[in-house]
């Protein structure tokens, strides 16, 4: 596999990242029996909000503009390190899933601090739901990726998903699957979607990372939404590699089944999103508990 194909998935990653949402848009409108927006609505969106100005509170410092910038860097960053299916990431090196986890963490603490920093009582809210949930699903993502780790013998994220559709025809299906559902359902929680949130909604009370950014406008916000779609990417990516691991001698036809695999999981969040309604808060735990079990079981399944 060439290194020009790894930096063709990763302009690929940053070129279409913001059609997953018109995915996910499109799909929620079929079952709802509506048109819906425009496929390619979100990139409407994206150039109007960059042509924007910033508008801020005379209360805020340098922390709350900062704050979105670090963000999408912070996403620019792990995006290097995570592999599309078989095609290995423009970066790679043992261990470098803890990379990504902590560079997006990263960029989520200094988010949180821009959320604080205008002193509204409803952005501090919605910081504290995003940090508490986000500390209980780092360690479900952490298991899952291990147990990956654990059956192809990888230390890398690259090597990882480079090797998996080889183990899973000789070592099965059933433990790679349970870790792919786990990593499906911290997706759910990272990227602050249905059941766990709700994107679209504007009742602050039920708010959780749509909460921390009441206050950002313009090409912050910007900043913000397309972060956002680049972690969005990551985690289908990961999911997809887990569910559906093409294999093909030619680095185009991989490029294109990893691409295809990543919109399928958009798909499928949409059609969670269609199907489901918004869990209680008090609920959301337990169903990031429920993704704990299967990455534990997994693990145990790929250690017996």
């Amino acid at each position: 596999m060439t290194p020009a194909f790894s930096f063709v998935s990763f302009g690929l990653a940053i070129t279409l990242s913001p059609l997953l949402l018109g995915v996910i848009q499109k799909t929620k409108a079929f079952f709802a029996g509506r048109e819906g927006a425009p496929l390619m609505q979100p990139y409407f969106d994206f150039v109007k909000l960059f042509r924007k100005g910033g508008v801020y509170s005379r209360t805020t410092s340098w922390v709350f503009w900062a704050g979105p910038i670090a963000n999408l860097a912070a996403a620019l960053l792990s995006l290097t390190f995570v592999p599309l299916g078989r095609i290995p990431a423009p970066a790679a090196f043992p261990g470098d899933v803890f990379m990504v986890a902590y560079s997006l963490s990263l960029g989520r603490f200094l988010m949180v601090l821009a959320a604080l920093d205008t002193g509204s009582a409803f952005e501090g809210m919605g910081a504290s739901r995003e940090v508490r949930f986000s500390l209980l699903a780092e360690p479900v993502f952490f298991v899952s990726v291990l147990t990956l780790a654990v059956v192809t013998q990888g230390a890398s994220l690259s090597e990882i998903y480079g090797t998996l559709p080889r183990h899973m025809v000789h070592q099965g299906i059933s433990t790679i699957w349970l870790a792919g559902g786990a990593v499906a359902l911290v997706l759910l929680v990272e990227n602050a979607r249905i059941p766990v949130d709700d994107p679209t909604t504007h009742l602050e009370l039920t708010m959780i990372h749509e909460a921390m950014v009441l206050d950002h406008g313009g090409i912050d916000i910007g900043f913000v939404q397309y972060g956002a779609a680049l972690k969005l990417w990551m985690f289908s990516a990961l999911v997809a590699g887990a569910f559906f691991p093409f294999s093909s001698a030619r680095p185009f036809l991989e490029v294109m089944g990893g691409i295809g695999g990543v919109f399928a999981v958009a798909v499928a969040v949409g059609i969670v999103e269609s199907s489901m309604a918004r869990l209680r808060l008090i609920r959301v735990p337990q169903l990031i508990l429920l993704a704990g079990v299967l990455a534990l079981m997994a693990l145990l399944w790929a250690a017996r």
